[in-house]
C-alpha cells in the first residue's frame, strides 16, 4: 500500500482521534471567543487549506452569524499594505504552519490587537506559535503530497468550533456520525478502481458542487490535478450556468458533488441539462434519482446533514482522483514539480 492509499484510509481514525482529543480544547477557544466577541473573520490559507477556508465561510456565516473574508497574504507580505481591523478574529488554517504569508496574516493582526487562531496538524509550527489559540488536527504525520487526512480533519476542526460556538448539542451530536460516514465512503473504492481505466485518456473535466460544497469541488480539482495532471475547472452550479455550460457538448466530463441538501432542485436541473447534452456524468451523493442520471454513480452509503457532507463528499473524489493516477502509471506519492511544504510569500 503506497502511503496516498494509507493516508485516504485512515481518515475514519483521524477523525475520531480529533473529535475525542480536540473538544475540550476547541469548546474553550469558543468560550473565549464568545467573551471577546469577534463581530467579523479574517482568514488566510493555501491550496487545499484554502479550500477549507472556503467551507468556513460559509459554514461560519450561516451557523454563527460571522462574515468571513478571505485574506489577500501578497498585501502583507509584497504591497506592505494590509487593511486595517477592527473586532475581527484572524484565523490560519494550513497543515504544516510553514508558510510565511499565511503567518504575515496572523502576525499582522496580533499587532493590530486581534484575537487569532491557528487550525494545523503542526502545533509546534511558525503559525502556532503565533496564534493565541491552536487547534491541532491530530491527523498524524501525513507524507504523500496530496493532502487527504488533513483536509478533512481541517474541515471537522471548522465545524466543531461552530458547534462550540453556538453552543448547540444537536451539532455536537451530529458530528458523532462523520467518522462511520466516511468510512461508507471508502467503501466505493473497488468500483472505482475498476472504473477508473474508463478516464485514462480524458482531457479535461468540469467539477461541479454548491453551498458548503463548493468547497468539494474546489478541493476535488485540486486532487485532480495534482494527481492525474488533468486540467480540471471548479465551479458552483450558479457561476457555471453562467457561461461556461456552453463549453458542455457530447462526452464532455462533469463530475458532481451533490449530496441531499437545500439546493436538491438546483442541482437536479443542472444535471438533467448535462445529461441532455451528452456529458459523461460522475456524480456522488446519497440521492437515487440523481445518481440515475450518472455514467459512473458514486453513491454515498451513509448521509450526514448538509453541513457536514463535505467531509464525506470529498472521499470518492479523493479515490478517483488516485485510482486515475494509477490507471495512467504516475508517481502517486511524489507528483510531479510538487513538494509536501510548500513556502510563499
Amino acid at each position: 500500500m503506497n502511503r496516498l492509499e494509507l493516508e485516504i484510509s485512515q481518515q475514519p481514525e483521524a477523525l475520531q482521534r480529533l473529535l475525542a482529543q480536540g473538544w475540550p480544547q476547541v469548546q474553550a477557544i469558543a468560550e473565549e471567543l464568545r467573551r471577546r466577541g469577534p463581530r467579523f473573520v479574517l482568514l488566510a490559507a493555501r491550496g487545499t487549506s484554502d479550500n477549507a477556508g472556503v467551507y468556513a465561510k460559509y459554514l461560519w456565516g450561516s451557523v454563527n452569524q460571522l462574515p468571513v473574508a478571505l485574506a489577500a497574504p501578497s498585501l502583507y507580505t509584497y504591497y506592505g499594505m494590509p487593511p486595517r481591523l477592527t473586532d475581527t478574529l484572524a484565523v490560519g488554517i494550513s497543515q504544516s504552519g510553514q508558510s510565511p504569508d499565511i503567518v504575515s496574516v496572523l502576525v499582522d493582526a496580533r499587532t493590530q490587537g486581534m484575537p487569532t487562531l491557528a487550525i494545523t496538524n503542526n502545533p509546534a509550527s511558525p503559525l502556532a506559535a503565533t496564534a493565541d489559540w491552536v487547534i491541532d488536527l491530530h491527523a498524524g504525520e501525513e507524507k504523500s503530497v496530496a493532502a487527504t487526512k488533513t483536509y478533512t480533519t481541517e474541515l471537522l476542526a471548522v465545524a466543531m468550533l461552530s458547534a462550540a460556538l453556538a453552543q448547540d448539542d444537536s451539532m455536537h451530536a451530529q458530528m458523532d456520525a462523520v467518522p462511520n460516514a466516511v468510512a461508507g465512503a471508502l467503501s466505493l473504492d473497488d468500483t472505482i478502481r475498476l472504473r477508473a481505466e474508463r478516464y485514462r485518456y480524458v482531457g479535461h473535466v468540469s467539477m461541479i458542487g454548491r453551498g458548503y460544497n463548493y468547497a468539494t469541488a474546489l478541493e476535488a480539482a485540486i486532487k485532480l490535478k495534482e494527481l492525474t495532471y488533468t486540467p480540471t475547472t471548479p465551479y458552483s452550479t450558479a457561476d457555471f450556468l453562467h457561461g461556461p455550460i456552453a463549453s458542455i457538448g457530447e462526452g464532455s466530463c462533469v463530475l458532481v458533488a451533490a449530496p441531499t441538501s437545500v439546493l436538491d432542485a438546483d442541482l437536479d436541473a443542472v444535471v438533467a441539462d448535462l445529461d441532455q447534452r451528452g456529458a459523461e456524468l460522475v456524480v456522488i451523493s446519497d440521492r437515487a434519482a440523481l445518481l440515475s442520471r450518472a455514467d459512473l454513480p458514486l453513491r454515498l452509503p451513509i448521509s450526514l446533514p448538509e453541513w457536514l457532507s463535505p467531509i464525506a463528499a470529498i472521499v470518492p473524489a479523493q479515490l478517483l482522483a488516485y485510482r486515475l493516477a494509477e490507471a495512467r502509471g504516475l508517481n502517486i506519492d511524489q507528483p510531479r514539480g510538487l513538494h509536501k511544504v510548500t513556502e510563499t510569500r
